[in-house]
């Protein structure tokens, strides 16, 4: 029997097995109500599970009622906003994906705008439609950006309570049903603003040298290991590289993912940027395809840990190249999915893995294998 290509090869890490390596990326929808998952996050991501995609990680969901980035986002600082989650959760696990969550704080960057309504500062017009502010967090008291709201510089019993808010969120994650939960370090938000030294001027224990920068982030790997079973996957995602030679860089992200291992991090997915404004990605020139995918290759060579490779993976031919050159273990899919829901199951077509339709659900895929073998399609002159 020929080998299945590599982005269709089956993967397990603890108790997590995924049909394949084509993961959802978690990408916020700002449509969440008072931390509620709505019909829309049900819809939106059960789509991902019907389009076959092996794991699908639900948006960045607040720890702390505070920490959400917009009004819209989701949170899971309260027992009553696990319903919704269970139901996205059930869902995707009845129709073969794993279902993942990503658990989070945005820091200096909470209490932002909706991206439609400009994706900076609260404003007026964003007050009058009733998302009101809230102090934003971080490690100093120093804004994103001119014209940012001011920081409130966390205490060290703040961080405490910021600690039992990761565990707590993440046995509610649990109770959901979710089978791999991923903590957000990356894009400036507050665990990313603790790393990197363009954020973080303390002069304590979390402050400094790389070791005490890296402390927070450590602080929570191992309370969120504690809080969940042992059978729970636990990933990480990072700013791999800040783009600025004074920020956080790719030999820094080494050494974390090496620490956040002996924590019981089971996989690094590895994106970029963010530390200064609300970009999600390294400043510079126009992205080039998989331009973050040798962050991902470096620091599987040489944290010798699973990676996720992230950014631009559009094509399938794409996607398989980089799993077989070894430069990564899953590839994350975001844009590309809004594009083609169904991206998982066209990209096995195209590599000749599925050639009858038979990784599609059988409420679809019987009829399009049938159509298949008896007619003829319309092909433009």
């Amino acid at each position: 029997m020929p080998t299945a290509p590599y982005l269709f090869q089956p993967f397990t890490l603890r108790g997590m097995v995924a049909k394949n390596r084509v993961v959802i990326s978690p990408m916020c929808q700002y449509s969440a109500h008072e931390g509620h998952l709505e019909d829309w996050h049900l819809v939106n991501l059960g789509r991902f599970a019907m389009g076959g995609a092996g794991i699908i990680i639900t948006e960045a969901t607040a720890v702390q009622k505070d920490g959400r980035i917009t009004h819209g986002c989701p949170g899971l600082w309260d027992d009553a906003q696990i319903i919704g989650h269970a139901r996205v959760a059930q869902f995707c696990r009845r129709n073969g994906a794993v279902a993942g969550i990503q658990l989070g704080h945005a820091g200096r960057k909470s209490g932002m705008q909706r991206p439609w309504y400009g994706n900076g500062p609260l404003t007026a017009a964003d007050t009058a439609r009733g998302d009101m502010p809230w102090p934003p967090v971080g490690p100093s008291a120093v804004p994103v950006a001119e014209g940012w709201p001011a920081v409130h510089a966390l205490t060290l019993p703040e961080i405490e309570t910021l600690l039992q808010s990761y565990a707590t969120a993440a046995r509610r994650a649990v109770a959901a049903g979710y089978q791999l939960i991923e903590i957000h370090g990356a894009h400036g938000y507050l665990v990313h603003s603790f790393l990197s030294p363009l954020s973080n001027f303390r002069t304590d224990a979390y402050g400094g040298s790389l070791e005490n920068r890296m402390r927070l982030a450590l602080d929570i790997a191992r309370t969120v290991r504690a809080a969940i079973p042992d059978d729970i996957v636990l990933s990480f995602r990072t700013s791999a590289v800040d783009g600025d030679e004074e920020g956080w860089q790719l030999s820094d992200t080494v050494v974390l993912a090496q620490q956040l291992k002996t924590c019981g991090v089971d996989l690094i997915d590895c994106s970029s940027g963010g530390i200064a404004g609300p970009a999600t990605s390294a400043r510079g020139g126009k992205r080039q395809p998989g331009f973050q995918v040798p962050f991902a290759e470096t620091v599987r060579a040489q944290a010798d840990m699973p990676t996720m490779a992230v950014g631009l993976i559009t094509h399938p031919q794409q996607a398989e190249d980089i799993l077989q050159a070894g430069q990564a273990d899953l590839i994350a899919i975001a844009r590309e999915a809004l594009v083609n829901p169904m991206w998982a199951l066209h990209a096995s077509q195209y590599l000749g893995h599925d050639t009858e339709f038979s990784d599609w659900p059988a409420q679809s895929g019987w009829w399009l294998n049938v159509r298949a073998g008896n007619s003829e399609f319309y092909q433009p002159d």
